[in-house]
């Protein structure tokens, strides 16, 4: 992270069904006003002094950074606590005029059995990578989000998850994640690029409290936090993987 001086004045600049797996700006620093102080007066105070957020995404190394694309001003970081755990966070990061601000930290579930760089159907691992972000839906209706929205009774997530919890809920609010899909299209689509095999209906999700077949579950609150704020005019992708993936 960059800290400029406090000298420098800095002026304002302007993420069962189909789901789850189931099948820098430039900035002077020789203000005027402080080259022509008077010697001995005190330095003037700035307007206002901030940090300059990282230019770079804490965490992502230069395969996983290049594969973002450039115009993409909302990045999604799902990171798992390993390549075989089911356990990850997930934090927005929003790019400014400065460089790229982290939202909180969320603690999500991702697959039961962690990741892979290979999705099959019905492998229990979700897919790393890096994803556009382009349709929400859920069972609950639309909460005010910018992405196109399907409100569908086919949301509904009857059964139990891997540790016995309920999964009613699950599908209130989603993200579509493309991987083997469509954008564009609802959630629900059973449409596979990449054919069936290679699973598909990867959710950003609520959270059921237990692993997922292939999503990635949030709290609620975060879920729809995410529907909020996502913008296709920022061009959102989620970037998800397990930490050493990430760093490559």
């Amino acid at each position: 992270m960059i800290t400029r001086s406090p000298r420098v004045t800095l002026l304002a600049v302007c993420l069962l069904l189909t789901g789850c797996g189931g099948g820098s700006v430039a900035v002077s620093d020789t203000p005027s006003d402080i080259a022509t102080a008077p010697a001995g007066a005190p330095a003037p105070r700035p307007e206002f002094s901030v940090e300059a957020a990282p230019q770079r995404i804490p965490g992502l190394g230069p395969r996983t950074l290049a594969a973002i694309p450039s115009r993409s001003r909302q990045v999604v970081v799902v990171t798992g606590r390993g390549r075989d755990s089911p356990d990850s966070t997930v934090v927005l990061y929003q790019r400014d005029g400065t460089g790229w601000r982290a939202g909180e930290s969320w603690p999500a579930h991702n697959a039961l059995r962690g990741w892979t760089d290979h999705h099959l159907s019905g492998d229990l691992r979700s897919p790393v990578g890096v994803y556009t972000l382009s349709d929400a839906g859920g069972l609950k209706r639309d909460p005010g989000t910018r992405l196109p929205y399907h409100h569908s009774a086919g949301f509904t997530s009857p059964g139990t998850g891997f540790e016995g919890e309920s999964l009613a809920g699950s599908f209130d609010y989603v993200v579509a994640i493309d991987y083997n899909r469509r954008p564009g299209t609802s959630p629900l689509d059973w449409t596979r690029p990449l054919g069936a095999s290679r699973g598909g209906g990867i959710w950003l999700h609520v959270d059921h409290g237990g692993p997922t077949h292939g999503c990635v579950g949030l709290a609620e609150r975060h879920m729809k936090e995410l529907l909020l704020t996502l913008d296709p005019a920022r061009h959102p992708v989620v970037v998800m993987g397990d930490a050493a993936f990430l760093a490559r």
